[in-house]
């Protein structure tokens, strides 16, 4: 298995060129928020983008395992990339684009050493800044497949990213769920109070595009959709969790297809499955009492 561990911070660019295996994808893993290149406790490269995460806990998961390194042949190359998510959330935010600089010219010198290997995103949180702002650095085909899972990202900034020349041929796989409302409208009105109306990933993008892809992960019709594609995905478990769209059992199989195996799941198959519309904020909070748990108040990073 091969796994690169890079940090924006480095001055080094072009590692993951030198180091990378000849054969399958480049998948890029983004971390998102209170994560931090060898912080003592929130290293990154010691927990989710670890293949053996060093510290156990209810939301650290193995992202390279789970993505299928370790597992088969001609399995590519993981990319770990870490970047600096700690302090306020505004000042995680701008640290997020800067990181996306930083990544463009990672992929861009993949991209020149071998420009025939697809290079995939797959970003949590802040993560999908990250991986929206190297797109405007990036030249057309640079990234294949893009999935962002609760992106904690502005639906105008996400638009004009698509508008870029690279973001013209990604293809992009927004997955939002209810659960992250709580979480949506923090970080609007932290980041952008004066506009009122102005909204994050989590309703999808504005304005269809043939390559941007929204997917509800709690929706039950897109349960149902997925389920019929061949992935099982648990039921929902919380009203509010910022995390259940890489926790719940049953997702990564789904990632890993939609990663590794693009072919057997067209964009234009999977949108006339699934639902078209997201369901209005607060549908999950507000619905009549079930066996949902209440909300828990996490002290570990994101």
């Amino acid at each position: 298995m091969t796994l690169i561990k890079i940090n924006a911070s480095s001055a080094e660019i072009g590692n993951a060129a030198q180091s990378a295996s000849t054969t399958g994808p480049v998948i890029v893993m983004i971390h998102g928020y209170k994560y931090a290149p060898d912080h003592p406790q929130a290293c990154p490269h010691d927990l989710l983008l670890s293949v053996a995460p060093q510290r156990s806990c209810n939301r650290i998961v193995s992202w390279p395992r789970r993505l299928g390194f370790g597992r088969q042949t001609s399995e590519g190359t993981a990319l770990a990339f870490a970047w600096h998510a700690r302090g306020t959330l505004g000042q995680a935010y701008r640290h997020a684009g800067e990181a996306g600089l930083h990544l463009a010219r990672e992929i861009s010198a993949l991209k020149a050493a071998e420009p025939t290997r697809p290079i995939h995103i797959f970003a949590h949180s802040l993560g999908a800044r990250v991986a929206l702002s190297a797109l405007h650095q990036l030249q057309p085909g640079d990234v294949h497949r893009i999935i962002l899972l609760t992106g904690a990202e502005f639906r105008d900034r996400a638009a004009a990213a698509m508008e870029t020349p690279a973001g013209r041929t990604a293809e992009v796989i927004n997955i939002t769920t209810r659960e992250n409302d709580f979480f949506d409208l923090v970080t609007e009105r932290w980041l952008s109070p004066l506009r009122i109306w102005r909204r994050t990933l989590g309703h999808g993008l504005r304005d269809p595009r043939p390559n941007w892809l929204d997917i509800e992960i709690d929706q039950p019709e897109s349960i149902t959709a997925l389920r019929g594609f061949g992935f099982p995905i648990a039921p929902v478990a919380r009203r509010i969790c910022h995390w259940s769209t890489y926790l719940r059992p049953g997702l990564f199989p789904f990632y890993q297809a939609l990663l590794r195996r693009p072919e057997q799941l067209p964009f234009s198959a999977l949108r006339a499955a699934l639902p078209e519309r997201q369901r209005r904020r607060w549908t999950r909070l507000l619905a009549p009492p079930r066996a949902l748990p209440l909300p828990f108040a996490p002290k570990t990073p994101s």
